[in-house]
Parts: structure tokens; C-alpha cells; sequence
């Protein structure tokens, strides 16, 4: 026994929810990022120049590379995966492929794994071809070999059946969400934001859910709720510096600080709470997948907003009203209650420098 964890620690492979579920998965995020999100993000804008300025070659150019890069969102999440989990270069490269088998393989009709399929794909080919690498004299061959050939063992009996599930679970919370949009909007608002808030990521949950429509746009506001609350209540503090690190950044900012005292959470949490229903009964806002867990990070969450329900001025004050005006006050509000408590204080929010 003794042995075997020698080797694993030599390997660098460790087996914990740590690793995998907020390593592995936030390196995850940041291939779904530079792929899957941008590309949207170029497609989008490609496609709203042909409707307003005419369709032109620049337009249609924007269009197709947009596309191409959400096209390649299965080999981003592999290598970015095995970049989280600090894989020898072989095995880096060879996750290429095993994200993509992950994401697209194996079809033939049938239901592909899709985001969350391409991540078990790459995570556990990557894993195993760890524990080859450099282990013979033809590590040229056999590091690759067994890295694509696990991912792809995975990515054909587990993928589908993985990427499935998510769909499924994904329909059913939004079907919810149609029918209870009250009391959905305030768990789904309240769920992602403290998701947005922890070391998992939100945005990669939300996708491989599949998350649109009324569900989406309420995870989008709760996303919202804890970025531009953090912001909000921390700028004492914090300054202008802080307003931009919360608002475009993130809000896992303050995780250190919610550690040393929780009630830091509470008035961003019901900020959300509050204004989830609004979002689902009032406004009825939408979003897609690539932007419900984003919140208010890089506007992404805002362009998804665009996507969904129109580049139109209804969109833009909902979105301004909803999204920034109302979360700053309500957090703003609860923030004041509750220092007058005593359970916060502003040196509560400081962020490290």
C-alpha cells in the first residue's frame, strides 16, 4: 500500500474531490472559455453586423470563425484538463484528441457526451496515461497510445450516457422553471451564485446542463447578485480596484473571506433569492447555456442575455436594471442591516493584496 501512494505521489495523481472537482473542472472552464465562449462571442457579433450593417464579407468571416472555435470546445476541454491536473507534455497533447472523443465521438445518430462527457474523457485517459509516462523507452508510443485509447474506451461507454444524464436533469429544471417559476427562480438564482461564488464553476455546470431559457436567465442574475454585491458592499474597502476585480472578475474573491466569516454571504445570497422570481415572473428573462453561470463576468452573461432575447433597447435597460441597479441595491440594503447587527463588518470584505 505503501508503494502504491509513493508512486501516485511520484505521478502527481492524486485522488480527492479537490483535484478533480475544483482543479481539473476549473481548468476545465477555462478551455470552455477560450473556445465555446468566445466563439459565441465572435459568432454573435458577426451575426448582428450582417443584420444592422448588411451582410458583408467581414460579417460572414466573423460568423465562421466563431462557429469553428465553438466547433473545437471537446479538444479545448481536454487539454485544458490535463493542464489542471499538471499532465507530462504527451499526455497534454494527447488529451486533444480524448476531449474531442469525449465531446463528439460515437454518435452515429445517437446522444454524443458533450461538454461533460469530454471532461470525464480527458480525465481519466489523462490520469491513466500519467501513470505510463516515462515509464519505457518507446514513451513516444505508449504515453499517447494508452492516454487516447482510455479516453476513448470512456468517451464511448460512459460519454453518452453522462452527456444524457446532464441533458435530462437540464430539461427538467427548466421545464420546472416554466412551471414554478417563483420558487425555481429563487433556488436556481440562489444555487448558482453561491456555485459562482465557490472553487466549482458555474459557468461549466451550467453548460453541461444545457441551461436556457427562464432557468438560465435566473442563474444569470444570481451569478450577477454576488458580483456586483461583493462589489457593492466591499467598496469601502476595496475601492474602484474592487468594483472591477467583482463585477467583470469573479466573486470566488471573497471565498477567503467567507471562510473567516460566512455571514459575508448572506446579503448577496438573498439579493439573489429576491431577485430570481423577478427575473423569471417580472421580466422574464432568458439566456443561453454559454452565458447563465457567467453572472456579470466580462459581460458575458449580458451578451448571452442578447443572444437569447435580442439586441434591442427592452433588452438593455432589463438587463442594466436587473443585472446591476437592483443587485447593488439590495445587497447594499442587507449589507447595512446586517453591520448593524454586528454580523459584518467592512474589514470583513478586504480583499488580499
Amino acid at each position: 500500500m505503501a508503494n502504491v501512494k509513493e508512486f501516485l505521489k511520484r505521478k502527481d495523481i492524486e485522488i480527492s474531490v479537490k483535484r478533480y472537482a475544483i482543479d481539473a473542472l476549473s481548468a476545465m472552464t477555462q478551455g470552455l472559455f477560450a473556445s465555446l465562449v468566445i466563439g459565441l462571442i465572435i459568432k454573435t457579433l458577426g451575426e448582428q453586423l450582417g443584420i444592422h450593417a448588411g451582410e458583408s464579407a467581414f460579417s460572414l468571416f466573423l460568423i465562421t470563425i466563431g462557429k469553428t472555435a465553438m466547433l473545437m470546445v471537446g479538444p479545448a476541454i481536454g487539454v485544458a484538463t490535463a493542464y489542471g491536473l499538471k499532465a507530462p507534455p504527451f499526455v497534454l497533447f494527447a488529451s486533444i484528441a480524448t476531449g474531442y472523443l469525449g465531446n463528439m465521438a460515437w454518435t452515429d445518430g445517437g446522444p454524443a457526451g458533450g461538454v461533460a462527457g469530454a471532461f470525464v474523457a480527458a480525465l481519466v485517459g489523462c490520469e491513466l496515461g500519467k501513470i505510463v509516462s516515462k515509464e519505457t523507452k518507446v514513451d513516444l508510443i505508449v504515453t499517447p497510445l494508452v492516454t487516447i485509447a482510455a479516453g476513448g474506451i470512456v468517451a464511448m461507454l460512459v460519454g453518452p450516457p453522462i452527456g444524457a444524464f446532464m441533458t435530462g436533469l437540464g430539461k427538467v429544471i427548466m421545464t420546472a422553471t416554466d412551471m414554478q417559476p417563483f420558487w425555481m427562480g429563487v433556488i436556481i438564482s440562489v444555487i448558482v451564485g453561491l456555485v459562482l461564488t465557490s472553487p466549482i464553476s458555474s459557468s461549466a455546470l451550467c453548460i453541461m446542463l444545457g441551461l436556457s431559457g427562464l432557468a438560465a436567465g435566473a442563474a444569470t442574475v444570481g451569478g450577477a447578485a454576488h458580483m456586483i454585491g461583493f462589489a457593492v458592499i466591499g467598496f469601502k474597502t476595496n475601492g474602484v480596484g474592487g468594483i472591477f476585480s467583482h463585477g467583470l472578475g469573479t466573486a470566488m474573491l471573497q471565498l477567503p473571506n467567507v471562510v473567516k466569516n460566512p455571514w459575508i454571504l448572506v446579503p448577496p445570497v438573498l439579493s439573489s433569492a429576491v431577485l430570481g422570481p423577478v427575473s423569471t415572473i417580472v421580466f422574464k428573462m432568458t439566456n443561453v447555456p454559454e452565458g447563465a453561470g457567467m453572472g456579470t463576468s466580462g459581460f458575458v452573461g449580458q451578451i448571452g442575455t442578447f443572444t437569447s432575447m435580442g439586441f434591442t433597447f427592452d433588452t438593455l435597460w432589463k438587463i442594466i436594471v436587473l443585472h446591476y441597479v437592483l443587485t447593488a441595491i439590495l445587497a447594499f440594503v442587507f449589507f447595512v442591516v446586517f453591520k448593524k447587527l454586528g454580523k459584518i463588518k467592512d474589514e470583513d470584505l478586504r480583499l488580499p493584496t
